[in-house]
């Protein structure tokens, strides 16, 4: 006779840590360097436990009814504690992805920016960029400088989320940036103006995620980076025009 737990088939460690390794054989015969790989592996190992930790914290505000009040509060107790300890973890393996050597690097510091970093953000826009507007002949070949820029205004934990952070930002003013990029972008009467360059790159929505956000240390990274002023400048304007 089955029992009902023979029903289940769960991963064993050895078996997750071959899978494991298996991945980053694989990723290191397409030429990614293992330390990235290392690095993309942790931050999905990290979301699955977010996520994981949000659906149970969900499943858990409410206890099954018809128990009586003793075992509501027992069940919620609980729930509450596994919720809870699944937090912490989830938080460990976030710190953990941040940051190379978690006992030398707070998640919460600015560190250099690193290779994946700008390869994440550079796949978070690109499509979000796609969805306004069409791919330009004009686009600047400067999307490691520009991309570099924006994220040294933030923390490691921020990098981190910046992908949900952007699709956020553009939710929030999809309307404000369909009218810009119809203004100022490919196919608009000024495509040419040098002033409006950036609007013909991807990197154009982090920027203005950051005028809108973090304006000051914009503006000082832009500085440092030596990127054309005249860019950030034509940038600003358009934001604003088109509030």
């Amino acid at each position: 006779m089955s029992t009902a737990g023979e029903g289940r088939q769960q991963l064993d460690e050895t078996s997750v840590l071959n899978a494991k390794r298996t991945l980053l054989q694989l990723l290191a015969r397409a030429g990614v360097w293992s330390g990235d790989a290392e690095e993309l592996i942790g931050f999905v190992e990290a979301g699955a436990l977010a996520l994981a930790y949000e659906e149970i914290g969900a499943a858990g505000r409410s206890a099954p009814g018809g128990k009586g009040e003793p075992y509501a509060s027992g069940w919620l107790d609980g729930a509450r504690a596994v919720t809870d300890e699944l937090g912490a973890i989830s938080e460990r393996a976030l710190r953990h992805a941040v940051a190379a050597d978690p006992s030398l690097a707070s998640p919460d510091e600015r560190p250099p920016v690193g290779r994946t970093e700008l390869e994440r953000t550079n796949v978070a826009v690109t499509p979000l960029y796609l969805s306004f507007t069409e791919v330009s002949d004009l686009d600047p070949e400067v999307t490691e400088q520009v991309l570099r820029a924006v994220l040294r205004t933030m923390s490691s934990r921020q990098r981190a989320g910046y992908a949900g952070r952007l699709t956020a930002f553009t939710s929030d003013h999809r309307a404000r940036l369909e009218r810009l990029y119809a203004e100022y972008g490919p196919g608009s009467p000024i495509a040419i103006h040098g002033r409006y360059s950036l609007i013909h790159s991807p990197t154009s929505v982090a920027v203005m995620e950051r005028l809108a956000t973090a304006p000051a240390d914009l503006h000082e990274e832009w500085d440092a980076a030596e990127l054309p002023p005249a860019w950030l400048d034509g940038l600003t304007t358009a934001w604003e025009a088109s509030g």
